[in-house]
Formats: structure tokens, sequence, C-alpha cells
């Protein structure tokens, strides 16, 4: 299948790489021309400028957009609405709002464009792990691309298979699922960001109060001077805390064990506020999620340990790097 992809950062360049490696045609495009000729020399159709990117397309025209959610992704849709025919399909790959995408689905909607939302999970491992996707839309789109989702999922692999479940049809166990109307994938993904956020928080609180086990403040015979990379180790191997997320913390605390090169200044990228927000709309509590969010924000303006332990984990799965210039730096 020929599919184009907008946008050729982390992710979109890596999943460009991905769709060519299983067989299909990729046109490209960037706001940077060297982006494009890079992965143009890997085997992807480059394109000079909208209008000759959508040229390349097949029929129907497939459009996959990895820009950041907000304004880039919606000027995006806005400038390739008009490009495109009725049949035509727009992906949004990347973290969008849900409430968005509904808006814009019953604005293309109206133009017989198909939109769909993709929550996609997988970060900068993604080429060789595949992606793991939520997605939402027309279903008579979403069939039609199956092959790219097939593509671009991680696969059964060697996970061993939940019981029960090959009673149970669909493509869970592939790594992508149809999630409902418009809206729907990203609302999971949105959700799956907020989890995250709290897992992360768990992981670093612990590794810190271990920090601390060796404090002058304790009486000595409860202080404990403590191996961080060791414990985080040992706790891949058969613990059931055990996830992608604590082998991503063993990995820089066996770089450096101190961070030293973190200042604990932790950003967020929305999904975690929108998920408070749903929340709050539901009237579900939501106290980890909420908490571990109110800390990145905390981060800001004091760092601890913990915050180190976070800035390094969302470096090591997304390539995400502390903004020096408003870090404040400590002791």
């Amino acid at each position: 299948m020929r599919i184009g992809m907008v946008g050729l950062g982390r992710m979109g360049a890596n999943m460009a790489r991905r769709l060519m490696r299983g067989g299909h045609e990729v046109a490209v495009t960037d706001l940077s021309a060297e982006n494009v000729k890079k992965i143009a020399s890997e085997g992807a159709i480059g394109s000079a400028s909208l209008d000759d990117f959508v040229s390349k397309l097949g029929k129907p025209r497939v459009a996959w957009l990895m820009v950041p959610a907000g304004g880039p992704t919606e000027q995006t849709v806005q400038a390739l609405a008009p490009r495109m025919q009725a049949g035509d399909i727009l992906i949004d790959g990347g973290n969008s709002y849900f409430k968005d995408d509904v808006r814009r689905s019953k604005q293309l909607k109206e133009k017989g464009i198909h939109y769909v939302d993709v929550g996609t999970s997988g970060g900068v491992w993604g080429l060789e792990r595949g992606y793991c996707m939520m997605i939402g839309g027309p279903k008579e789109a979403v069939q039609h691309l199956d092959p790219i989702f097939k593509t671009l999922a991680p696969g059964r692999g060697t996970i061993p298979r939940t019981p029960g479940r090959e009673k149970m049809p669909g493509t869970a166990e592939d790594g992508y699922i149809y999630c409902g109307p418009s809206g729907a994938g990203h609302f999971v993904k949105m959700v799956h960001n907020g989890i995250e956020y709290g897992l992360m928080q768990a992981y670093a609180e612990g590794l810190d109060i271990f920090r601390n086990a060796a404090s002058k403040e304790l009486p000595e015979d409860y202080r404990y001077d403590l191996n961080l990379a060791d414990i985080a180790e040992v706790w891949r191997r058969g613990s059931v805390v055990s996830s992608w997320l604590l082998d991503l913390a063993a990995t820089a605390l066996a770089e450096n064990p101190t961070l030293s090169e973190y200042t604990g200044f932790v950003q967020d990228s929305g999904e975690g506020r929108w998920t408070i927000q749903a929340a709050i709309d539901e009237a579900v509590p939501a106290d980890v999620l909420s908490a571990a969010l109110f800390t990145r924000f905390r981060s800001r303006q004091e760092h601890t340990f913990a915050e180190k332990v976070l800035s390094a984990m969302r470096q090591k799965f997304g390539g995400h790097v502390e903004p020096v210039a408003t870090a404040k730096k400590t002791a």
C-alpha cells in the first residue's frame, strides 16, 4: 500500500522506515528539507511541497500526520483538507485531544474525507519493537488501513497468551485495536499516558526512598547504603513490578547511579491534564494520576532525586530532553 507520512521527527521517520521494511511505499514531507532528503535516500518518495506530496499519494489518498498536537496538527489538517478528495483518509497519529478529533472528523466528513485518530505508543524504540496503536474513526476506513496497522504493530512476539484469549476475536494480541468512533483512539491513549505518569511516579518515589535510606537523620542502626542500579536490575527479573519503564530506569541508573546529568525538571505533554479533566467530567476518583501530574508541576520549582528518575525514564523511552534554559540547577 502507498501511504504518505507528514512529519519526520523522532517517531514519524522511524514509522516511515518500518512501513518501508514491511513492503509499503511511503511518500514523505516535512518542514525540514534535510529530513526529507535523508529518508528519501533510504527509499522513501520525497516531496518538495504539500501539493507535490499529495500528488504522489495513491487512490484513495492516505496521509498519516505525525506532528505536535495542538496548533501544528490543526494547521496541517486544514492545509491538507482542501487538497484531498472524497474517499481519502487523514490519520492523526500524534497525541491530539480527543474532542478535537470529534470536531475535525465532522468537518472533514462534510467533504467525504475520512478522519482516523490513532493513539500511538512506542517512542524512539518503535522501529524495532513496533508501535502499540489505539484507533478511532469510521470503521470502513480503519479496515482499509489494516495492512498499515499490522506492519507498524509489534505482532504477537514471545508474550505468553492471556488465558482464555484464544476464544476472543480481534487484533489486540497483535498490538493494535479499534476502540470506536472518532476520538475513541486518542481517548484511550490519553488515559494510557495518564497511567504512565502514575507508574513512573511510583518507581521514582520508591527509588528516592532508597537513595535517602542512608540519611544522617535516621538512627544509625536503620541506615542502609543501597545500590539503586542493582535494585532496579533485580526487580526486572521475576518481580511483580517488572515493566519496560523499569527497564529504562535500570538502564539510566546503570549508566550513572546519581543521574547527575538530569536536573529533575519534568515536563508534561498534555495527556495527563486531559485525563484528570476526563476523571472530573465522569466523577471518577483519580488520586494517583492527579498526584503524579501535580508532582510534575512541582518539579519545575524544586527538584528531588525522584524527579531525576522521571526525567531519565522520559529521555530513555521518548528521547525527551530537559529544557536547559528554564530548569533550575540543584546540588
